[in-house]
């Protein structure tokens, strides 16, 4: 192991890199470096060769976040109770994770990220192919960003989505910069292992991925939007987020954010990046498919889901919904089984 002072999470606020790693054939060792870095309640169990197993993690731990390169050279099964404190990013360097969390799998490779939330316990399938990187951050400091990021207060634990791009738009970008900074740190001389440097380096990443992430606040990351939204913006959303299922039209919105529909509609393309009955088919949509994903086929179905979120015509539900989710609403139910 390596680091400047005893190693553990430093404090919110911190601003000195504490640089810590293990290489070891031990598999006890492995998992007591992960439970006193990560998470206490952490299982790892070797599934492929034991005979291969090789645990390597270089890990650098920065305030409220914790940046880490990690792989196991077998097969392995995680399992993680509820993070509580945190929320937490993987992004595959190398080979492919699948992932279950809250009842939805995500596949993450180099082209997508696995988010986890606060709450709902975690299972991984991490092949020994697969190397990547780890981006664990406090529950409170990314609360607090994106509450600041917008003109109201937001729900806790936030309601992110369990994946988001890595090839494209702010995500390409938020993941080059963590590579870039955990490169930095655990160079000895670095410009951004300085306090005020390394500061303003925890802070972008903080922000960054606050700015990634998917949320309900929007299809386009809440920076985009800009940080202020109007007051008639905010009337209409909050009556979509409360009753989504409901046949609003958009004379309906208008009357509610007290605007003409002309007004609200180039309100919402300017502060939310698409028009209001986009975004209420989109809230919809994704609402239908967090309940199909935690669903059992046996007791529920895909027409009564979609009817109950206020889809009346199944034929062009199921194709925005193919087009949003890349599967059928029937393939996401069955995929719960």
């Amino acid at each position: 192991m390596a680091g400047g002072r005893p190693w553990g999470p430093s404090g919110p606020g911190a601003d000195i890199p504490v640089h810590v790693k293990l290489r070891t054939t031990d598999v006890d060792e492995a998992r007591a470096f992960c439970r006193k870095l990560y998470y206490g309640p952490l299982r790892i169990e070797p599934v492929g060769d034991a005979s291969t197993f090789l645990f390597s993690a270089d890990v650098v731990l920065l305030g409220p976040i914790t940046l880490g390169e990690v792989g196991y050279g077998t097969d392995i099964r995680v399992s993680i109770a509820a993070l509580e404190t945190s929320y937490h990013v993987l992004m595959p360097l190398t080979g492919m994770l699948r992932s279950r969390h809250r009842g939805t799998v995500v596949y993450a490779d180099p082209t997508r990220a696995a988010v986890y939330r606060p709450t709902g316990d975690i299972e991984l399938d991490w092949p020994g192919t697969c190397r990547l990187l780890s981006v664990k951050v406090d529950r409170s400091a990314l609360e607090r960003e994106l509450d600041a990021a917008l003109d109201q207060r937001v729900i806790s634990p936030l309601p992110l989505g369990a994946s988001f791009d890595l090839v494209d738009g702010p995500g390409r970008t938020w993941a080059a910069l963590v590579r870039l900074l955990l490169s930095e740190l655990r160079g000895p001389d670095a410009l951004a292992t300085r306090p005020r440097m390394a500061a303003r380096w925890r802070d972008m990443v903080v922000s960054g991925l606050a700015l990634s992430v998917e949320h309900p606040y929007g299809e386009e990351p809440a920076g985009l939007q800009g940080p202020y939204r109007p007051r008639t913006v905010k009337r209409a959303l909050d009556v979509m987020h409360a009753e989504p299922w409901r046949p609003y039209t958009i004379g309906d919105l208008a009357t509610v954010a007290g605007v003409g529909v002309r007004v609200l509609q180039e309100s919402f393309r300017q502060h939310v990046g698409m028009p209001p009955l986009t975004y209420l088919r989109r809230l919809r949509l994704d609402g239908v498919h967090a309940e199909l994903s935690r669903s059992d086929p046996g007791q529920s179905s895909v027409s009564e889901i979609a009817y109950r979120w206020g889809f009346t015509h199944l034929g062009r539900f199921a194709g925005a919904y193919r087009e949003r989710f890349g599967v059928s609403p029937s393939h996401t139910l069955r995929g719960r089984s």
